[in-house]
């Protein structure tokens, strides 16, 4: 059967005995050990029908893959059919740098390298390796979303094949209702082929990074959350507890220990932020960093290498009191050091709240999101990271709107899926998932099951 596969296809196909599919099944988390039957590296639209009419025809589970990125392991399915859209990876810019068309397996390295030169950009994920089909369809969270939206926020049209083989687009326009599920519904509803996101100016991106020892990380933490009560749009970044890495400007004592640092992302010059950010560099930091950036080399600063083990979570803060920082900082302590694993406070805000009744993802209108991000080498560490990542969630639960944004989350329930959305959102949802997916075809990704008919 496999055979009658490839004779129809342009792209790929690779089956365990292939040399190459070990390589090609590899992702971002390496705990992830799912292995499939049949990896589809898809070339362009019609290998995405031949690939998903093979599935259902020989009954296989299907994932869809792009940058692999899924804490959860959506991009690969157990003894299934995983549709690889990586070759699918254009992009093309407008004439006049207002928007861009881009393939359902590019990454946002390349979106940001192909905008950079026109000095325009639209909000993409931290790191830049992120699949820019699977970040969007989950809702988008980056450094410039304060002021440009999430990415799903600057979406013009997505075209998707669905589970019955048909091609779809989406947009204000055409099939309205799933352009709504698309802006942070996830991979619930079709194979997205192309995206057509908003464009704005980005002539300037300028940076500041602030670093203090440990147990001066409450007063520091506590001092950025009133320096962003007043920022402007233009500033995003976060406070974050790290292990300091071994870079020329960390002080040697602090390399390889727990460090607390704020960073301070700005849309404009560094000769500005020396002024804006006083407040925060009267703490007397061990370290001051300013400089411009390119914003796609900025986007690439944090590429952590694929091959550590991940365990991520999240939760949506109402408010952020005295006692919310003294609690989010104690739970630093169990963070595992030395290693990538960092712990964040992200301020929202801005475009973000201003969308909040417009799309299915449920409190946008938080102002923190607490973020702890695991990564780690050695497996007997793996309960001691879930241990961190859900005491975090609990010490911080009297804040916490009971709301989550589901791309910085692995497997953790039916209900944190409804949180993500509410209720209503939810079962919104559900009735459009049952109109283009009803069989529920579609569903490693926080899964939305289709809505049962009375």
């Amino acid at each position: 059967m496999i055979e009658s596969l490839r004779a129809a296809f342009s792209g790929t196909v690779l089956t365990p005995q292939d040399e190459a599919f070990e390589e090609t099944r590899a992702v971002f988390n390496s705990a992830i050990e799912t292995r499939p039957a049949v990896i589809a590296q898809c070339a362009n639209t019609a290998d995405v029908q031949q690939a998903l009419a093979f599935a259902q025809s020989s009954g296989l589970p299907v994932a869809v893959r792009s940058g692999g990125h899924s804490v959860a392991g959506a991009s690969l399915v157990q003894d299934g059919l995983v549709l690889d859209m990586r070759r699918m990876n254009g992009v093309s810019i407008s004439p006049d740098g207002r928007s861009a068309v881009v393939g359902g397996g590019a990454n946002w390295g390349a979106l940001d390298r192909a905008t950079q030169p026109l000095g325009v950009a639209t909000t993409g994920g931290r790191v830049s390796t992120t699949g820019v089909g699977g970040l969007t369809l989950g809702g988008g969270s980056g450094w410039i979303e304060r002021k440009c939206g999430l990415a799903c926020d600057n979406l013009l049209a997505v075209d998707l094949v669905l589970a019955d083989g048909r091609t779809v687009t989406a947009s204000e326009t055409e099939n309205t209702d799933l352009f709504w599920a698309l802006h942070g519904g996830g991979g619930n509803f079709g194979v997205a082929t192309s995206f057509t996101f908003r464009l704005h100016p980005l002539p300037d991106f300028s940076f500041a990074l602030l670093l203090w020892p440990a147990d001066q990380g409450e007063a520091a933490v506590l001092a950025y959350r009133d320096f962003m009560d007043t920022a402007p749009e233009e500033v995003g970044g976060g406070a974050i507890y790290l292990t300091g890495p071994p870079e020329d400007f960390v002080p040697p004592e602090l390399v390889g220990k727990l460090c607390c640092g704020v960073l301070v992302t700005y849309m404009g010059k560094a000769e500005d932020l020396p002024s804006l950010i006083a407040p925060l560099a009267a703490l007397d930091p061990a370290t001051v960093v300013v400089t411009d950036i390119p914003y796609a080399d900025f986007q690439s600063m944090l590429d952590d290498p694929p091959g550590f083990r991940n365990y991520w979570s999240a939760e949506y803060l109402r408010s952020l009191p005295d006692e919310a920082v003294r609690a989010f900082c104690a739970a630093s302590g169990l963070m595992i050091t030395p290693s990538p694993s960092q712990q964040g406070m992200i301020p929202w805000g801005g475009a973000v709240a201003r969308s909040a009744t417009d799309w299915p993802m449920a409190n946008r209108d938080t102002p923190w999101v607490a973020h702890p991000l695991g990564l780690w080498t050695d497996p007997a560490d793996d309960q001691r990271a879930r241990d961190w990542s859900h005491h975090l969630k609990d010490v911080l639960a009297p804040w916490s709107t009971g709301a989550v944004y589901l791309n910085f989350i692995g497997d953790e329930g039916a209900d944190r899926v409804v949180a993500g959305y509410g209720k209503k959102n939810y079962d919104k949802l559900a009735e459009i998932k049952a109109q283009y997916d009803p069989g529920n075809l579609f569903n490693l990704w926080h899964n939305i099951k289709p809505a049962v008919s009375a």
